[in-house]
């Protein structure tokens, strides 16, 4: 269904956020369950297909529309949200890498038509956590099929994902960095768990290990190489993203703190209460990270049709230190809203409760380490030159 503009799309996911992911959250904690209603509400109106164009029948969406979705949705349940990022991050590396190739212009199209929910895989054991190297390669077999197999130590809502994108080395024999993404349906691999996913946060995600074996035609192979794809479309929109939802998270916090700052003030009329100058300074961060990760997305939106700007030194610098500044902010910002509150923001039976706020924005500075994003970013210094 073709929707007109950010504000629609806003309209819609604050809806699913108060009618189906709010009310679920708390028990999509406490169970690590996967938050089906929400997904099941986001595929009815077919936000899974936002990013896909119109003319493949999706809703034409921008990635600045996508990311105000997340922040929305971030609001009511952080996993729901990072689950709907990830997917959107899969789809636009889709869109910017695949589409010229008639396989992935109809996988996109069936995604927008089934809201076919899309995992990645693209973390492996024996890498040290680095995304631009595989130990696994793309096996060549008869009639035109390949075949992967790749020890994960997570996937995001691997068992509910109908495919993964994955990465592998071109070849068995190839560079550890000379990898390709490679998409494959749930029907045509066999995923053998390794592990729990009992953490502190994001649990609703249900990022459980798996040992991956996968059969596949070669045509599901992106046409490019990984390293493009990554610099271009994955780092950054993950980037995006990701902290657009963060931003939602605090958000929630935030106003939760104030509404408990009113609810003193109610009680003394006439007085400010102790806590309202507290509340101004969190407000002011919350306002800085909304001022970070809405520059990041103008600037995004800018180059988005300029590969070398995309995948150059100088954005890349911009994203990472993005990342890295929304990740510290989030659970600063969380923090100072329970400091605001107290007591009624440490119970988890409170109307005020950052517990699950908490526990999730600690997840941010986690997902590609901040250690990892500094010491890329330190290489990068040796040798960009400032313009």
């Amino acid at each position: 269904m073709p929707l007109a503009d950010t504000a629609t799309l806003v309209d819609i996911a604050r809806q699913i956020g108060a009618t189906h992911a709010a009310p679920a959250a708390d028990a999509v904690d406490r169970e690590a369950r996967f938050p089906h209603e929400a997904l099941e509400a986001l595929k009815a109106e077919g936000l899974l297909g936002a990013l896909i164009p119109q003319e493949l029948g999706g809703i034409g969406a921008t990635i600045v529309d996508v990311a105000a979705v997340c922040e929305t949705l971030g609001r009511s349940c952080a996993a729901t949200a990072m689950i709907f990022a990830m997917h959107q991050i899969n789809v636009a590396c889709l869109l910017r890498h695949g589409r010229s190739a008639p396989f992935f212009r109809e996988y996109l199209a069936a995604v927008a038509a089934d809201q076919r929910l899309i995992a990645s895989a693209t973390s492996e054991v024996g890498t040290g956590g680095d995304l631009r190297r595989s130990v696994c390669g793309v096996q060549p077999e008869p009639e035109g099929r390949i075949r992967i197999s790749k020890r994960c130590p997570v996937i995001s809502y691997g068992d509910e994902a109908d495919d993964i994108l994955l990465t592998a080395r071109r070849t068995p024999d190839a560079a550890p960095a000379d990898q390709v993404l490679v998409l494959v349906r749930k029907s045509d691999c066999t995923l053998t768990r390794a592990g729990e996913w009992d953490t502190l946060g994001m649990r609703g995600t249900r990022s459980f290990g798996f040992t991956l074996d996968a059969s596949a035609s070669k045509d599901h192979v992106v046409p490019v190489p990984f390293a493009d794809a990554a610099s271009q479309t994955m780092i950054p929109v993950s980037h995006l993203l990701w902290s657009a939802l963060w931003l939602g998270l605090a958000g929630d916090a935030v106003a939760r703190a104030r509404a408990f700052v009113r609810a003193e003030a109610r009680r003394c009329p006439g007085d400010t209460p102790p806590s309202a100058p507290r509340l101004a300074q969190v407000v002011a961060e919350l306002d800085t990270m909304r001022a970070l990760v809405h520059d990041g997305l103008s600037a995004f939106d800018r180059h988005k049709d300029d590969v070398d700007t995309l995948g150059g030194f100088g954005f890349a610098l911009r994203m990472n230190n993005l990342k890295v500044s929304a990740s510290r902010l989030a659970p600063e910002i969380v923090g100072g809203a329970l400091a605001v509150c107290g007591i009624a923001a440490y119970r988890n039976d409170s109307p005020y409760s950052v517990g699950r706020h908490l526990r999730d924005a600690h997840s941010a500075a986690l997902m590609v380490g901040n250690d990892r994003i500094y010491a890329a970013n330190a290489a990068m210094l040796l040798v960009h030159k400032e313009e």
